[in-house]
């Protein structure tokens, strides 16, 4: 590619500052550039999506993506962005954690390919036999107090009650080693994280520069919040995970086709491989009378399921969604039931309890509504559903037939308002 990374990654809203513009002029050559992911649980979040993504531009860019999973810095916690202190995790956790995300980098960067092969690197690798008073002597003496108390991540923490612990104030100095030791054995001269790493970025530079004399650059990317006000990657259930064992395809499809319209190109920006004029068409579309809403959400969704959980993924995502919609033709079966299920009320009834009986009994005893009569109403209304069919016969009674694959049945009123009754086996 002709065009410099740096100036790509601008365009896409990847750059939020750079320890120098020099770093443009350095990227005019491969290079190595890493990015670290602490092993907190045992899958990353769609905020982390950010970080990976900004490794594939580099690659794609002829570039060598360097991963650093903190098999030390996550047994502390980075305090950077948080009020309360993390709690800490024991040894086995946090193998297990590093063993499942490294599955992340797979899905995403290529390994395979012509492209330079990406390096994935623990920290512990050399941190496990690094002594205590050792590590004082030769890195804690190059820092100074007064600076380390200025940054924004410790200063905020130090005026907060919960106060910030010894263990958490030296996260920084353990980040900034890593920068060095990947510098002197890799030849790893940029880092790359959210804003809130800046100050730890800043340490590493600092660090290798005073142990080695070489200048090394970092780049930091805005963190992202949504326009609705909400945490970006969050929802009331918890984080968006990676992890389709912890988030299914499905999930996550949903969460990105809710994406709230002043959020949707800056996350396509961010979160896709879509060529920007392509992007930029979509965003020209999106205020045009004739535009169909929430066409660029379902593409975001689409291309950003595709990268994480592969084209089968995308299929079962929209077999899904496809399938919770009401009056739709979709083949309703378990396994999209069982999707639905994690996204709506539920109840579990037998089989005696539920074959009989008409929409009105079933809609009450299952809680979709509080009446016969008003369930009878919706009847008349047309707003009763039956796995997604419309009931408009008052009598009509539930069958076995009716039963999918004898395990569920789905209960509606209007479009929205569902219940998922599970059969009790």
């Amino acid at each position: 590619m002709s065009q410099n990374v740096i100036s790509y990654l601008k365009e896409r809203g990847f750059v939020d500052a750079l320890t120098s513009e020099d770093i443009e002029k350095l990227c005019e050559k491969p290079i190595k550039v890493y990015v670290g992911f602490d092993p907190t649980a045992d899958s990353l979040h769609l905020g982390n999506m950010i970080g990976i993504m900004a490794l594939a531009h580099f690659q794609r860019f002829g570039h060598t993506p360097v991963v650093l999973l903190g098999g030390t810095t996550g047994r502390i916690g980075d305090p950077s962005g948080k009020s309360v202190e993390r709690p800490l995790l024991d040894a086995d956790s946090l193998l297990n954690n590093v063993h499942n995300i490294r599955l992340h980098f797979e899905q995403v960067l290529d390994f395979e390919g012509a492209l330079p092969t990406p390096l994935i690197v623990n920290n512990d690798e050399w941190f496990r036999s690094f002594g205590v008073v050792d590590f004082l002597r030769e890195v804690g003496k190059h820092f100074r107090i007064g600076p380390m108390l200025a940054k924004e991540s410790v200063r905020a923490r130090f005026e907060s009650e919960e106060g910030m612990s010894f263990t958490e104030f030296s996260y920084q100095l353990i980040q900034a080693y890593d920068f060095y030791y990947l510098n002197a054995e890799h030849d790893v001269v940029l880092q790359m994280g959210g804003s809130d790493q800046w100050g730890n970025i800043t340490a590493g530079t600092e660090l290798t520069r005073k142990l080695t004399g070489r200048t090394v650059y970092g780049l930091t990317w805005p963190l992202l919040t949504r326009s609705d006000g909400k945490k970006f990657g969050k929802t009331e259930e918890g984080a968006i995970w990676l992890s389709s064992k912890k988030c299914s395809p499905y999930q996550f499809y949903q969460y990105l086709v809710r994406m709230p319209d002043g959020d949707v190109i800056r996350m396509m920006k961010m979160l896709t491989f879509m060529e920007l004029e392509e992007i930029n068409e979509m965003e020209a579309e999106m205020k045009k009378p004739g535009y169909v809403s929430n066409t660029a959400q379902k593409r975001l969704a689409e291309e950003v399921t595709r990268i994480l959980h592969g084209d089968e993924g995308v299929k079962k995502a929209l077999k899904v969604t496809e399938g919770a919609a009401p009056g739709k033709e979709a083949i309703l079966d378990a396994d999209v039931l069982g999707e639905i299920a994690q996204d709506m009320p539920s109840i579990s009834l037998s089989v005696k309890e539920v074959v009989g009986l008409r929409y009105a009994d079933l809609a009450v005893v299952s809680g979709l509504l509080a009446s016969k009569g008003e369930a009878n109403r919706l009847v008349k209304n047309g707003g009763a559903y039956l796995n997604n069919r419309k009931i408009t016969d008052p009598g009509h009674s539930v069958s076995d037939h009716d039963l999918i694959e004898g395990k569920f049945l789905l209960l509606g009123a209007g479009k929205k308002k569902k219940v998922l009754i599970k059969i009790k086996i």
